[in-house]
């Protein structure tokens, strides 16, 4: 089947402002929107996108598919009726056509730290029950990829905002049961501007895991108001 595809190009080194270029591609039925950016970058090499596993384990193919963000390595081209217009996650620095900069993102991923915080270590393994594992249930699974970040209205206007993406890690080491970190990242959620989430939802509606980012800045909430995990 023939299906058109619209991509929003930008070279900063040779243009102006981004625009607009049409490709028309003949697609196989069980193609994703990444199987058509390989077709026409076959037909054109100058494209620019960001892809490495394709199995929607990396967020790298992360992008705006008519009008919502995705991961085009999980995104069926029949899912489409009409033509496809793709373009690069709003809200972040464009590089190049659709990859952007995601400095920031992961600047504020690092800022939380984003690893076990502990006084010891264990002569092996550490231990969890079943029970504490099962906290990090909806948390963990987060890979990173900017699609909820890049649908937050607040991370676009505030600089000092933390952004969905983070939060959801924050609240996932500090409920780890292994974690020491509490107070350091108590401490760094209140200067992260946490009150300053309106609770539109965007972050959820555009996790292409399923994950809601603002269950974990309601929890950090908690903890910042009333104390404990």
């Amino acid at each position: 089947m023939k299906k058109r595809f619209i991509i929003e190009r930008f070279n900063p080194k040779k243009d102006k402002k981004p625009y607009w270029q049409t490709y028309e591609v003949e697609c196989e039925k069980d193609w994703t929107v990444l199987d058509a950016l390989e077709a026409i970058r076959a037909q054109d090499p100058t494209l620019a996108y960001r892809r490495i596993c394709r199995h929607g384990i990396c967020g790298a193919c992360a992008m705006n598919i008519n009008g919502s963000n995705h991961l085009a390595c999980e995104t069926r081209i029949v899912n489409f009726k009409n033509d496809i217009k793709i373009r690069p996650l709003p809200g972040f620095p464009i590089i190049r056509d659709l990859v952007v900069d995601l400095e920031r993102f992961l600047k504020n991923y690092t800022y939380i730290k984003p690893y076990l915080i502990t006084s010891s270590f264990p002569q092996r393994e550490y231990f969890q029950s079943p029970k504490e594992r099962q906290l990090l249930d909806g948390l963990y699974e987060c890979i990173l990829c900017g699609s909820c970040t890049s649908a937050c209205a607040t991370f676009w206007a505030n600089k000092e905002f933390l952004g969905p993406a983070g939060f959801l890690q924050a609240c996932r080491f500090i409920l780890d049961s292994r974690d020491e970190g509490l107070s350091l990242r108590k401490d760094m959620i209140k200067k992260s501007s946490i009150w300053q989430c309106h609770g539109i939802l965007n972050c959820v509606e555009a996790c292409p895991k399923g994950l809601n980012p603002f269950k974990a800045i309601a929890h950090l909430r908690k903890i910042v108001l009333f104390g404990g995990k």
